[in-house]
């Protein structure tokens, strides 16, 4: 006699489709617990299969009125076959070059049973093609199994769930956190990921990577630098720390740059006194301009400089307005002016991102990162140069003028990272210290 099977949501349901099918002559030979709604149990719905055997000769069903023939099993095995294709297409590429072999296995048991069939004079057959069909579809099983397991752990694995959690405590943002731990799946094979500090290599490298820092190469004269953000970022500290850079002693240069800086911060509570201070105290003229035809006229006035420094009125993001009016005086700077957008390195992701968004009016060229000795992590600021794709020009660490100051560098920002083991001598050869532009007196 035949083995069937067949499987439904529960045993009445599944004895219900068996009796529809080959009629009330059957024997009930086992019941199993299977998961259903795809192929290979790979989906979580429950479900019951019976295997039952014919009490009468199947032969009788076809002049039976509970069903046309018995089941074709090759063309059942077919149906499982596109109905796992329209669920889950990935799954049906995955199995599709095992399932060619299962074909030619069951066209082999197939032709194998008819000659066994042909040949027998009691009328009993060799066990049917199902039986090789299960053998052949549980050794599958088992393989995709250890598959998906060996995935699940990779996914799984300390080294990954570790380097989540210092990127995480990095206030990276969730972006940049799924892009790194793809990449490690992607990249580390499971016995690599053994090796934490190799894979804490990869990612810090990968993390430099992402940095972009401007060239501060510059040829026109007067090189123009306008700083614009918000209010407290320490943009006019900022100029001080540039006007000395550049008056006191740039690197390579026969004599001290000629610089004069210029303010439109007329409106601040003790802007224009605190900038004209830094200005008696370094020997630096500044200028002050409420207008853009105020702007255009010192613009001409000191042509001959070497270095003009900007500084504006720092404003809410928020504020369209005054934005726009300031744009508006910037644009008589002229083509040439670099835009240097500054923030604290206290600022969250989210507002740096409205910042960022809202200053690309001005035309912004690169960035000054402020307050970088206040913050013990730099995810928020790498996450969002990143995504924006600007570059960090300067960073400033403190008060002082001239020394809290420096050009930004991979290796700066690396170095902040917190809870990471950094190879300094690795990530200076992977990422050289760019030229220092600027040498302080003592």
């Amino acid at each position: 006699m035949d083995i069937l099977t067949e499987q439904g949501p529960d045993y009445d349901e599944c004895l219900s489709r068996i009796k529809e099918k080959y009629g009330p002559n059957i024997h009930i030979l086992r019941q199993k617990k299977i998961r259903m709604g795809g192929f290979l149990g790979f989906f979580e719905k429950e479900g019951v299969e019976l295997s039952f055997m014919l009490t009468r000769d199947p032969s009788r069903l076809m002049s039976s009125g509970y069903g046309a023939r018995p089941v074709d099993f090759d063309e059942e095995r077919k149906k499982i076959i596109r109905q796992a294709a329209q669920t889950s297409p990935e799954l049906a590429t995955r199995v599709a070059p095992h399932m060619a072999a299962l074909a030619a296995r069951t066209a082999e048991s197939a032709s194998t049973t008819m000659k066994s069939s042909s040949s027998s004079s009691s009328g009993r057959t060799e066990p049917d093609s199902l039986e090789t069909i299960l053998k052949v579809v549980r050794k599958l099983e088992s393989r995709l199994d250890k598959e998906e397991e060996g995935a699940s752990r990779s996914e799984e694995h300390e080294s990954i769930s570790r380097i989540e959690k210092l990127l995480e405590q990095n206030d990276f943002s969730a972006s940049f956190i799924r892009t790194m731990i793809g990449r490690l799946k992607k990249q580390f094979s499971l016995e690599e990921l053994d090796s934490f500090d190799s894979v804490q290599d990869a990612v810090v490298s990968w993390i430099g990577e992402s940095v972009p820092i401007a060239d501060l190469a510059h040829h026109d004269k007067p090189r123009i630098i306008v700083l614009v953000g918000p209010t407290g970022v320490g943009k006019t500290t900022t100029v001080a720390k540039l006007a000395a850079a550049y008056s006191l002693a740039p690197v390579k240069s026969a004599r001290p740059l000629n610089v004069r800086v210029i303010t439109i911060d007329n409106y601040r509570i003790g802007a224009k006194q605190q900038i004209e201070i830094y200005g008696n105290l370094m020997n630096i003229p500044v200028s002050f301009a409420e207008s853009a035809r105020d702007l255009q006229d010192l613009m001409v006035l000191h042509q001959d400089a070497d270095v003009i420094l900007i500084d504006t009125i720092g404003k809410s993001p928020k504020d369209y307005g005054k934005i726009a009016e300031m744009r508006h005086i910037l644009e008589a700077a002229g083509t040439i002016s670099e835009m240097h957008l500054t923030m604290s390195a206290t600022t969250k992701a989210s507002d740096m991102r409205e910042i960022m968004q809202q200053y690309e009016t001005f035309g912004v060229t690169s960035l000054i990162i402020t307050k970088f000795d206040e913050t013990a992590h730099v995810g928020n600021i790498l996450s969002v140069v990143q995504e924006r794709g600007k570059p960090v020009a300067y960073v400033t660490t403190g008060q002082r003028v001239p020394q809290d100051f420096e050009q930004a560098s991979v290796v700066r920002f690396l170095t902040n990272l917190d809870g990471f083991r950094i190879n300094r001598s690795k990530i200076e050869e992977l990422f050289p210290l760019p030229e220092n532009r600027f040498e302080w007196r003592q």
